[in-house]
């Protein structure tokens, strides 16, 4: 993925190729290899057929877990992957999709926590989630090893893989009791950049405004159990992330402004300490969403870190084969350089605590 290439029907390192390489393969590409994949669950927009739990939250809330094991499977049977997703994003999100068939085919058991209000129904209490909530993906790691065993493979996709890195940081030489390795696919490391980025221009018209567009609705319906919780006027009235920050996420969370949030939940700074859990990070460099020049250099991480910026492959893109195009190559990168790091999960020293 390193020297990832474009197919030449949608090539291009520039901002016209990062677009394209965006928006066509969430739109229309397949999941899967058309030519390699094997049964329904390959074919375009098929659903993945998980099984689903839901596990209360110390505070009274919910997270919702899908699950995909092979027939069978047992702890410590075979790695385990757990996906955190994106903005908006869920289990069936595109590249969610391609992780679970790559898993599926590996024999790998395989994950995905949503973030609160991300799986198909509200979430009980005041909060959301944010790009740096580490402390709620510390809670569901560990809920994940304590039912399935550990340590875990962990990618982290966009929002997800920031607050991953967080984590990771946060958590230091005791991520790896829980954790054998993570990778962050196109995470904003630097949210003040990345927030301007999609505020501005293009990205303004069709990004920004594709997530403003579920992020108002949850927000207003939350005020209708939470009266004035937040300044409805005003979100009603914001038009950008920056705004919807600074009204929604930023009060609900315990940061002054937007400003602060951003500036607190970036994870490009602590890079430089990372150093005991392998870490790679995967950013393309004509990403609409991630500005190549807040992005780090060998000089601005520690000794985990594996950094990965090929020229092309837009926002969790990465298109290969012919049209429409499929991204299996994404999560065959990823799930193998993570393959080379995972560790067996060792069962006698597994906690069983489910809270």
């Amino acid at each position: 993925m390193q020297h990832y290439r474009a197919p030449l029907w949608m090539a291009g390192s520039g901002a016209l190729g990062g677009h394209v390489q965006t928006i066509w393969p969430a739109l229309f590409s397949h999941a899967h290899d058309p030519v390699q994949a094997r049964g329904a669950a390959s074919d375009r927009g098929a659903k993945v057929p998980y099984t689903r739990q839901r596990w209360e939250t110390p505070d009274g809330d919910f997270i919702d877990v899908d699950a995909l094991l092979p027939p069978g499977w047992q702890p410590g049977a075979s790695p385990l992957l757990v996906l955190l997703h994106g903005l908006e994003g869920s289990s069936q999100s595109h590249y969610a999709r391609a992780f679970a068939l790559w898993a599926q085919e590996q024999g790998w058991a395989y994950v995905v926590p949503h973030f609160r209000g991300c799986s198909g129904e509200p979430n009980r209490a005041p909060r959301f989630y944010h790009s740096g909530d580490y402390e709620e993906i510390g809670w569901m790691l560990q809920r994940v090893v304590a039912q399935w065993g550990g340590p875990v493979s962990v990618v982290g996709v966009s929002l997800g893989g920031n607050a991953l890195l967080r984590w990771a940081q946060e958590a230091g030489a005791a991520a790896t009791q829980v954790a054998s390795a993570v990778a962050a696919v196109c995470s904003p490391l630097d949210l003040t950049a990345a927030g301007h980025a999609i505020g501005a221009g293009f990205n303004r018209v069709t990004y920004n405004r594709m997530f403003m567009q579920t992020l108002k609705p949850k927000a207003l319906a939350k005020l209708k159990h939470y009266p004035g919780l937040f300044d409805e006027q005003a979100l009603r009235a914001a038009q950008d992330l920056y705004a919807y920050d600074a009204i929604v996420t930023a009060p609900l969370h315990g940061f002054a402004s937007t400003e602060d949030y951003w500036t607190r939940c970036s994870s490009r700074p602590g890079l430089k300490h990372l150093k005991d859990v392998p870490a790679l990070v995967l950013n393309a460099l004509n990403d609409p969403f991630v500005p190549a020049w807040s992005l780090p250099g060998l000089q601005d991480v520690g000794p985990a870190v594996t950094l990965w910026q090929p020229q092309q492959g837009g926002h969790v893109g990465f298109p290969a084969g012919r049209p429409p195009g499929h991204v299996a190559a994404l999560p065959q990168a990823v799930a193998n350089w993570l393959a080379q790091h995972a560790r067996p999960a060792d069962l006698s020293k597994i906690e069983k605590r489910h809270g």
